[in-house]
């Protein structure tokens, strides 16, 4: 019996697609990379994953999980072939209201949690740009994070516990809702590592309480050294406001040629902060930011009038990216982080190789935390502008590098990071990591030749060839 037959026979029909169109539709993520996947297919359950899982090692096919197809850094695009699992379907929401968690299919849409906990007081933390779009299932493979994971953390700090499929078709329950359980942090291990260990069916998060009262502020200012200046002064003042978002001209001009929402277009950068908690803290933290930004030149200081006019601030910030395609068909982005003390420095450099490329760079970015999403609108049709916009974008991350930053705040490694590893890690550190992939998949299924470069093994599969390693250390 072909693997094919084996799924179908699994799943039912209808749940396994091979028409080319609709190969072609799961071929790639958000990124700009395209693989080609031999069949798709949507699991029900833990139980039909697992049984994808066993067809998978017995046919030596690889396996890729997608949710909503987000990604940037073409974790999702099947690029060895072989069997797409999309786990969308498995979409329940379990809310737990005594310990203030919930267990949720992979498939939930990151917005629908909160939503469905709002009721209760209660939201998830974590919000992606692609909130709305976005998957749990996906949240938990990239830890990603957010505009408000300044103050509240990324994924992993909202994960509690995992139901993955694992090697041999193993369904296992990792964590919990005890504050320490014993052991290693198995959960850990899993959160971030991009689909190559297993499949997360399911999440258990932690949910948190609705935020007493807010204020959400637009700062104008007439250089970016100045926004960036004034989010450094902020966290030095001994605030950890909810957000601290900076966006550029060019981005505010794309976002308000869209959404029509009064930004203010001549200004240099905008400040999106966020402060929330109780009426008085939340207004001295306000008259606080907005002091710092007048200090530092901002031409205007505009506070939401009501929770209408705040939805629209954020609906600016997380559209930014959906807002280029006015501008070109394609998009070219990063993620890496800085210090925040080293903001100004690496934009300058930013704007520096953008210039000198000349291209078309917008920049958005969670400025409180460092994390920079220098954006590159071009058409990928064009060779030559596809080579200028990959060149510029290592030159990016190594001077992110060089400024003490990482690879990734929040997208992950996938395959556009992935030959940048050796630029933060030594081979000893791939190594562990190689070590790590073939321990926990020793038949190498999931999501293959993602985020570890070729050779990361100090011995290649099979104990063939050995690196050179300093003298004493065994491998």
């Amino acid at each position: 019996m072909s693997y094919l037959e084996a799924l179908r026979g699994a799943l039912g029909e209808a749940n396994v697609l091979e028409e080319p169109v609709e190969l072609h539709l799961f071929s790639k993520d958000a990124s700009l990379l395209r693989g080609q996947a031999n069949v798709v297919v949507f699991p029900q359950d833990a139980d039909q994953v697992s049984e994808v899982v066993k067809i998978a090692e017995a046919h030596k096919v690889p396996i890729v999980a997608r949710g909503a197809g987000t990604g940037l850094t073409a974790g999702a695009s099947p690029t060895e072939g072989g069997i797409v699992v999309v786990t969308t379907a498995i979409d329940s929401i379990e809310i737990d209201l005594e310990n203030r968690s919930a267990w949720v299919g992979a498939g939930v849409i990151n917005l629908d949690l909160s939503a469905a906990a709002a009721p209760h007081g209660l939201h998830f933390a974590p919000d992606p740009s692609s909130q709305s779009a976005c998957t749990i299932g996906g949240n938990v493979a990239n830890n990603s994070g957010g505009p408000h994971c300044l103050a509240e953390g990324s994924t992993t700090s909202h994960v509690l516990g995992l139901e993955v499929v694992l090697a041999g078709g193993e369904i296992v329950r990792l964590g919990g809702n005890a504050p320490d359980p014993i052991g290693l942090d198995l959960k850990g291990l899993i959160v971030g590592s991009e689909g190559t260990l297993g499949i997360v069916t399911k999440a258990l998060v932690r949910l948190l309480p609705l935020d007493p009262d807010v204020r959400t502020m637009l700062l104008a200012f007439p250089t970016v050294e100045s926004a960036a200046t004034t989010v450094s002064q902020v966290i030095s003042a001994g605030m950890v406001p909810a957000a601290l978002e900076l966006m550029d001209q060019r981005m505010v001009q794309a976002v308000e040629n869209w959404l029509q929402a009064g930004l203010p277009v001549d200004a240099a950068a905008v400040l999106l902060a966020e402060v929330v908690g109780e009426t008085e803290g939340v207004e001295a933290e306000a008259e606080i930011i907005a002091d710092l930004g007048r200090a530092n030149g901002a031409t205007s200081v505009e506070v939401a009038r009501d929770e209408t006019h705040r939805a629209t601030l954020w609906k600016g910030r997380k559209s930014a990216f959906g807002a280029i395609a006015q501008l070109a068909p394609d998009y070219y982005l990063h993620d890496a982080v800085v210090p925040r003390t080293r903001l100004v420095e690496t934009m300058s450099a930013v704007y520096e190789i953008a210039d000198r490329y000349d291209l078309t760079m917008l920049n958005v970015f969670h400025a409180g935390d460092g994390n920079l999403h220098p954006l590159v609108a071009f058409d990928a049709s064009d060779p030559e502008t596809n080579r200028k916009v990959h060149e510029a974008g290592d030159e990016i991350v190594a001077i992110c590098l060089k400024n003490g930053g990482a690879l990734s705040g929040e997208h992950g490694i996938g395959i556009e990071k992935r030959d940048m590893m050796r630029t933060t890690f030594t081979e000893l550190d791939l190594d562990a990591q190689a070590r790590l992939k073939e321990a926990v998949d020793p038949s190498g299924v999931f999501n293959p030749s993602k985020v570890l470069p070729a050779g990361s093994r100090c011995f290649d599969f099979g104990g063939v060839r050995r690196k050179e390693l300093p003298e004493g250390v065994w491998v």
